[in-house]
């Protein structure tokens, strides 16, 4: 199963980014094999849909389980459409690797 984790920048070392529309990077792991793959958000800038185009983004990489802070209103009605579970997280305190750490355990 692929799970996407937003983050900071594009390594396992980089803090965890609450935002998911306008997260910089998107960590996929693949809870199968435990490789992590990154994708820039080619959207973070965007004036608007940022959240949108994000969740497309999901669907394109066939995951099934996103982990940010925050979901705006259309984010969460596309990715409750695929069934992509949103899990949220308050901690900004949080590197990339903690949170794969949590998923493991």
């Amino acid at each position: 199963m692929k799970t996407v984790i937003t983050a900071s920048g594009n390594s396992v070392d980089t803090q965890f980014d609450k935002r998911f529309g306008r997260a910089a990077w998107f960590c996929v792991l693949d809870e199968d094999t435990n490789e992590t793959l990154f994708f820039d958000n080619a959207n973070i800038s965007a004036s608007n849909g940022a959240g949108t185009k994000a969740a497309e983004k999901m669907v394109e990489l066939g995951v099934k389980k996103v982990i940010s802070g925050d979901f705006g209103p259309k984010a969460k009605d596309l990715l409750d459409k695929f069934d992509i579970q949103m899990v949220i997280i308050q901690d900004d305190d949080l590197a990339v690797k903690d949170i794969i750490k949590k998923i493991k355990h």
